[in-house]
């Protein structure tokens, strides 16, 4: 439909129509979503707007559109977009803020440089010309807006950057710890998790002992952290060194005669 620019003497005409949709349409209407809004209006429109008697004209808006309609210019084969367009950026916990409320996008573009498509139902989120999130938009305020899928690939990839962290400090053990990490790998189902324990256990023997250890450990094929803690614990107990026998006893009564041992005994013959 044709839009036309209201001149200075016709802005109150205008503004009457507004008033009338909020006063008559909005007015104490419960609206759940944004997505709600277009049947209550189409509702409205059929029951109450386009069958009352207009004022102005004397008679039923839908009888007037009915004799505007053949007179009207067609619409666009592409409907208009209405976004708005705003720039932003995400910060480095993966989150967008508009209006207070946060919405997450993928974590690989934390920290980025991001472009915003507004609708009054959704937001689109794009990194130059590809779209990378989609949020029902919220009107409230400080609210947390998450998509499951970027939180999910957020902790995935802080397991991981976590992972190769613990990796790179096994490896720092000695020439010994590639090996018994690939061999690790081959033997028992979780590696990072005795490769981490095998970590703390350096930070609390010290770098040089659990490498010791790592060695001996790939000597007797035994893999895992519990034999590495097995092995350090070992070593730590300390062998008590045998001190000189003391005799508390006197002199005298140690000196004792005791009579010449008789071997007579055993050159008797037993009977049959």
């Amino acid at each position: 439909m044709a839009c036309q620019v209201a001149k200075g003497n016709e802005k109150g005409r205008v503004e009457n129509g507004v008033g009338y949709v909020k006063k008559n349409f909005l007015n104490g209407l419960d609206i759940p979503a944004f997505s709600a809004v277009n049947p209550a209006a189409r509702q409205w429109l059929d029951t109450v707007a386009n069958v009352r008697l207009h004022g102005e004209t004397r008679c039923k808006p839908l009888e007037r559109f009915a004799q505007e309609k053949p007179l009207l210019r067609p619409l666009p084969a592409m409907p208009y977009d209405c976004a708005v367009i705003r720039a932003t950026g995400a910060n480095g916990c993966c989150r967008i803020v508009l209006d207070t409320n946060r919405y997450t996008v993928p974590y690989l573009y934390a920290s980025q440089k991001l472009t915003l498509k507004l609708y009054p139902d959704q937001l689109l989120v794009y990194h130059h010309e590809k779209l990378i999130a989609t949020h029902p938009r919220a009107y409230d305020r400080f609210q947390d807006i998450r998509n499951p899928d970027h939180i999910q690939d957020l902790v995935v990839h802080r397991q991981h950057a976590q992972q190769q962290t613990f990796l790179q400090a096994f490896l720092s053990l000695g020439p010994q710890a590639d090996l018994y990490a690939r061999k690790l790998q081959e033997k028992r189902l979780n590696a990072p998790h005795h490769i981490q324990k095998i970590v703390a256990l350096s930070q609390i023997y010290g770098p040089e002992k659990t490498a010791r250890a790592v060695e001996d450990a790939l000597h007797y094929d035994a893999y895992g952290c519990e034999y590495i803690a097995n092995l350090l614990e070992q070593r730590e107990r300390q062998t008590p060194v045998p001190s000189p026998l003391h005799l508390t006893r006197r002199q005298d009564l140690l000196d004792l005669d005791l009579p010449p041992a008789n071997l007579n005994l055993y050159e008797k013959k037993s009977p049959l």
